[in-house]
């Protein structure tokens, strides 16, 4: 397995400042927020996007995943979803996921993590369901053209929280570009046990994101060793699986102490990698 850390705990730098702190941690992967202040792609004119590349290969890193689950620069961290009312608002997160996709091909990365359809605001369950499904189906055959695996992620509070939620709708959709981002702290803030969570559903996994979260399972993103997470349990678990892909470190609530956290993370889990 292969560890990599998020760019979106460094939201007080740039892209590329970012990326030469992981760098000089030691991470082999980097995560792109495909959001302000890094990677929105209105943002990525032709020439960034090939001096970006060129800087992540003289590092001789890779990029672990793009993540398109906020949007900040119309909206907040949910909104715009994919579940909105307001059409035109539905609209903005498709054409956000499309533009994510070709950015996706030009940068040489697998997946696209994305929000599990967003918050329920004065809509039912069945229809949220139906309304990301439906939006899905819009940017799939993108994706499958572009080869990138996009990639649905649990979330406390949302539409799809667990990962028996998240298997069953994948398998409602059933599109052979569509997984699910393994988030294992989010699992864990949802009373699941994240080694079991990996065993079961190996087969559905595109990517994993790693943090610790409180005995307490508030859905708090901690540096691991911070909380009350199993991470030899986890790690023995990723072998059992056989486990090949990136393991994604992602501490946002950290943009203050972002180089900090970053090497705290690193030399913790040296021990499991």
């Amino acid at each position: 397995m292969k560890l990599a850390f998020s760019s979106n705990a460094f939201k007080k730098t740039s892209l590329e400042e970012a990326l030469d702190v992981i760098a000089h941690v030691g991470y082999p992967g980097i995560e792109i927020m495909v959001d302000v202040p890094h990677a929105y792609p209105p943002h990525m004119p032709h020439q960034r996007i090939i001096d970006l590349k060129s800087k992540i290969a003289d590092y001789r890193m890779e990029v672990s995943n793009l993540n398109a689950f906020t949007l900040f620069a119309v909206g907040d961290t949910y909104h715009p979803s994919w579940i909105e009312k307001d059409p035109a608002r539905r609209q903005q997160r498709i054409e956000h996921t499309v533009n994510a996709i070709a950015l996706a091909k030009d940068l040489g990365a697998k997946t696209i993590s994305l929000q599990p359809g967003g918050p329920l605001v004065n809509i039912s369950r069945s229809e949220g369901l139906e309304l990301y499904s439906e939006g899905l189906q819009r940017v799939l055959v993108l994706a499958k053209q572009a080869g990138v695996i996009l990639m649905v992620e649990p979330e406390p509070g949302l539409l799809i929280q667990t990962s028996d939620e998240c298997v069953d709708f994948l398998k409602q959709v059933n599109h052979p570009n569509l997984k699910m981002n393994c988030d294992l702290g989010h699992f864990y803030c949802v009373g699941e046990d994240p080694a079991a969570v990996l065993r079961r559903h190996a087969e559905w996994i595109g990517h994993v994101h790693l943090e610790d979260i409180a005995a307490n399972r508030v859905h708090q993103h901690l540096i691991p060793g911070r909380g009350a997470m199993d991470f030899s349990a986890i790690f023995a678990a990723l072998k059992t699986i056989d486990w090949k892909g990136w393991v994604t470190v992602e501490l946002y609530p950290y943009e203050t102490t972002a180089q900090q956290a970053a090497q705290e993370a690193f030399d913790f889990l040296q021990k499991y990698i």
